[in-house]
Parts: structure tokens; sequence; C-alpha cells
């Protein structure tokens, strides 16, 4: 067993290595011509409201942008806040949602509803947990066109404050830059290479159209990720990238906050059970077993074990992450192995901004 904890935890190591060097890191902000439409939809974030659409209405380098928002059937004062907001600005245009239909879930339903009407050549879908650098989406529009791609997501920092959030937040990066090829998944069609963000996601218009639209995904709970996968099944080229320059990103502020927000899509996120199996095992294998071995004195354990963390230590000095917390990776892979279990316990029974997941 140490032999092959040993080999998966260099096998992260050198995965991570070379996509330090493969990476797109959005940085340069060219003058975007393109019509632009920014889609955000918001139901009961009277919390994010403001700075959601004070962070929009700073977006420079964009010479045709709209920011459309849909008022989700709020319950709170989210649509009094974001009016009021945008009051004078008239690239803001605010929708207010339609109910929702059987069949769909309520991010996918959403996006349907504000790309019916958006006029631009280019979508961005933020989350309203967002905040952005000045140039973040002209970065990331000019990082899409010069990897020739049809869509791209860059991959917010994640904002990490609690210790429940530090040991799972910095996990997110480090699972796709530990696993997946990415020099050849910016250049490949395969779905299998598939990874992205619904928290900042650029696609072209034309190319989400012929794809099938929102309508595609309309009942997944990870609607970033099977829309890559839609996107790559039509042939259109797409990847993931490091946004930490570009953007930051606070999901959640408590442990129950996180024990929900993962519960209601981590069960279908390793393709199903036996991915599911799949991804503990692994986790076991690379951060908890070589810890036990090193503390009983193999020099197995302690070869991967060193080896797993440098691969975090990497990965965080990449995403701006703690690197301090890298150090902890053991208690990562033991939580995260927890809310993998939690989340195919609860399935279909979390309750998400009013909605059954």
């Amino acid at each position: 067993m140490l032999e092959i904890s040993l080999g998966f935890s260099l096998i992260a190591l050198l995965f991570t290595i070379l996509n330090n060097f493969s990476l797109i890191t959005p940085r340069v902000a060219e003058q975007v011509e393109e019509k632009i439409s920014v889609l955000v939809p918001l139901r009961d974030e009277e919390e994010n409201a403001v700075a959601i659409i004070e962070t929009l209405a700073a977006q420079e380098n964009l010479s045709h942008v709209e920011f459309l928002i849909l008022n989700d059937n709020s319950t709170d004062n989210t649509y009094t806040l974001i009016k009021s907001t945008a009051r004078g600005d008239s690239r803001f245009k605010i929708k207010q949602g339609s109910a929702l239909p059987d069949g769909w879930l309520g991010k996918p339903w959403a996006l349907a509803q504000l790309s019916e009407v958006a006029k631009g050549e280019i979508l961005v879908c933020i989350d309203a947990d967002v905040r952005l650098a000045s140039n973040g989406i002209a970065a990331a529009v000019t990082a899409m066109h010069k990897n020739n791609l049809d869509f791209f997501s860059p991959y917010p920092s994640q904002v990490a404050r609690t210790f429940s959030e530090r040991m799972i937040q910095p996990l997110l990066q480090w699972s796709w830059l530990s696993s997946v090829p990415l020099a050849i998944a910016k250049r490949s069609t395969n779905p299998a290479f598939a990874v992205a963000n619904g928290q900042f996601f650029v696609v072209k218009k034309s190319a989400l159209d012929k794809s099938g639209g929102y309508s595609s995904i309309k009942s997944e709970v990870l609607d970033d990720m099977q829309m890559a996968r839609v996107l790559l099944r039509n042939k259109f080229k797409g990847t993931v990238g490091n946004g930490a320059l570009i953007a930051q990103c606070h999901m959640y502020s408590s442990w129950r906050e996180l024990e929900n927000g993962y519960a209601k899509s981590l069960w279908k996120g390793f393709g199903g059970l036996f991915g599911s199996f799949i991804a503990i095992t692994l986790l076991i294998l690379t951060g908890i077993v070589p810890l036990i071995a090193a503390a009983s004195g193999s020099s197995l354990g302690w070869y991967a074990f060193e080896a797993v963390l440098l691969s975090r230590i990497i990965s965080a000095r990449i995403t701006r992450a703690n690197l301090f917390d890298s150090l902890l990776h053991p208690i990562s892979a033991g939580l995260l192995v927890y809310l993998i279990i939690y989340s195919w316990l609860m399935r279909g029974r979390i309750q998400w901004k009013g909605r059954t997941v």
C-alpha cells in the first residue's frame, strides 16, 4: 500500500509542477471591442448585492458592456439594494426572475433567462460573492482570445477565514492542479479534461447557443462542470485558468454553510458512487496513509508525505492561498472524505436558498 501511496503522491506533485508552467494566468487587459454581456443571478443576496454592483461598475477596458442582473424571486432586500446601487448607470439592466419550471434547478434557469436577453457576443457569468479587479473581465476575455478558446474559467482566489474554510477551500484548486494535464486540456475537446468554476465563467455566445444553451444543463447541480463538458462535446475548446490576480470569492463564512454547500453537490462531483469511492481512496492514500506511515518510521511514508505537501505548497503559492495551511493536508483530506460521505447521505434533502437541491 505504501508503494501505491507514494506513486499517487509523486504523480500529484508532477502534475502540479507541470501545470505551474502551463496554467493560463490572466494579467494583461487589452481594450475589448466586442459586445460583452455580464450575467449575474441573485437570490437572497442582500449581503452581497451592493458589493457585486460596485465591483462591476468599476470594470475598465470594456467598450461595449451590459450588466444583466436577475433578481431570482428574492425574499429579502436584494432587489431594493441592487436597484438603488445601480441607479443612474445605464449599463445595468435589472430583470425580475420567472417562477422555477419543473425539471430545472435555480442557477441554470436564472442564467437561461439572462442569456435570452443578452446582446453580447461574449457572455460573462459572475456569482454574487465574487469581487473583481478593475481589469478583471477585460483580462479574462483577453486571455481567452490569446489562447484561442471558446470558453474560459479564471478560477478566483478563494477567501478562507475560519479554520474549516482554510482546510477545505484550497483543495478546490489543488484538486485540478494536481490531476489534470492543463497543457493538453486547453488544446483538447475531450470532456474528460473539463474543469470550470461557475463563479467566473466566460463563453462565446455562439458556442453556447450551438451547444444547446442552458437547457442542456437544466437539472445539473454542478452546472459549471457540466457546461464545460457540453461545450467540449460540441467541439468547442476551453479550460480553467488561475484567476487569483483578477478575482476573489468568499463562498462560506461558517462550518454549517460550508457543510451544506458541499453537501448539495459533492455527491455528483466525481461522476457517481464509484467515482466518489475512488476519490475517497485517493484522499486517504495521499493524505492520511503517508502521515501514519511516516509517524511509524517508514521512509516511504515520509517520501509520500513530503511529495503531497510540496504539491499543496506549490498550489497555494500559485493561487495565493495560505502556505501554512498546506502543512495540515491530512486534516483537509479527512474533512473532505467526511463531506463526500455526508453529501451522499443528504442527497436530495439539502435546502439551498429556500429550494431543495
